[in-house]
């Protein structure tokens, strides 16, 4: 063989020119151009976690109720049941105590005074017989006793029997607790003022004045 037979023949292609006459279609392009891969979608950790049924909500109990009653019916019952509790007061140490912090106080007002007052006498210490003088004096005074001369007095006789009832009161709780003196002081005050009240009252029942109008005939 020649040469030139030998020689591989080859023609120079216009690559652009080539791309345009062999260039598929849109709708070609579409079909063969690879697929994007879908999106995974993550899931949550709840997602993810097995399913575990949910416990059941506690059903509602039939309680049965007692047949209603009046209210009164109800507070007597609960009065019943529970026993009134009686009132604390002071301990016996609590009592001690203040009585001590109240003699200091009192000596500290005794010394104030005679200090002020060096001729003045020391102050009495209080008994029995001061109280009951004083109730004594209290009721004769709501009698009418120590009305200045001139002036009509001015009697509070239902004060007067208050008085003399707390000293009946005084009489009964004391009994088998004072000494002789002290018992013969209570009674003696007592009597006297049960006396002046009696005939004070049989004077204002005769003084009374008639109803207002007079008796029609």
């Amino acid at each position: 063989m020649s040469d030139t037979q030998d020689t591989p023949k080859f023609t120079v292609i216009n690559r652009r020119k080539w791309l345009e006459e062999n260039a598929p279609a849109d709708a070609e392009i579409a079909e063969t151009a690879p697929q994007a891969p879908e999106p995974v979608q993550q899931m949550s950790a709840a997602e993810s976690a097995p399913h575990t049924p949910a416990a059941e909500p506690p059903r509602p109990r039939l309680v049965e109720m007692p047949e209603p009653k009046r209210a009164f019916e109800v507070a007597e019952q609960e009065a019943e049941e529970e026993p009134r509790s009686p009132v604390a007061g002071p301990t016996q140490e609590e009592s001690s105590f203040q009585k001590m912090q109240y003699d200091q106080s009192a000596e500290r007002l005794e010394t104030l005074v005679r200090a002020q007052n060096p001729g003045a006498p020391a102050m009495e210490k209080i008994g029995f017989e001061h109280l009951v003088q004083q109730l004594y004096l209290s009721a004769l005074m709501q009698m009418g006793a120590g009305t200045p001369e001139g002036q009509r007095p001015r009697v509070d006789i239902l004060g007067a029997k208050q008085t003399i009832d707390l000293m009946g009161v005084l009489q009964e709780k004391t009994v088998g607790n004072l000494t002789d003196i002290e018992k013969q002081t209570l009674d003696t005050a007592l009597y006297e003022l049960r006396m002046t009240f009696l005939e004070l009252t049989r004077m204002i029942s005769l003084q009374t004045p008639p109803p207002p109008g007079g008796a029609k005939h």
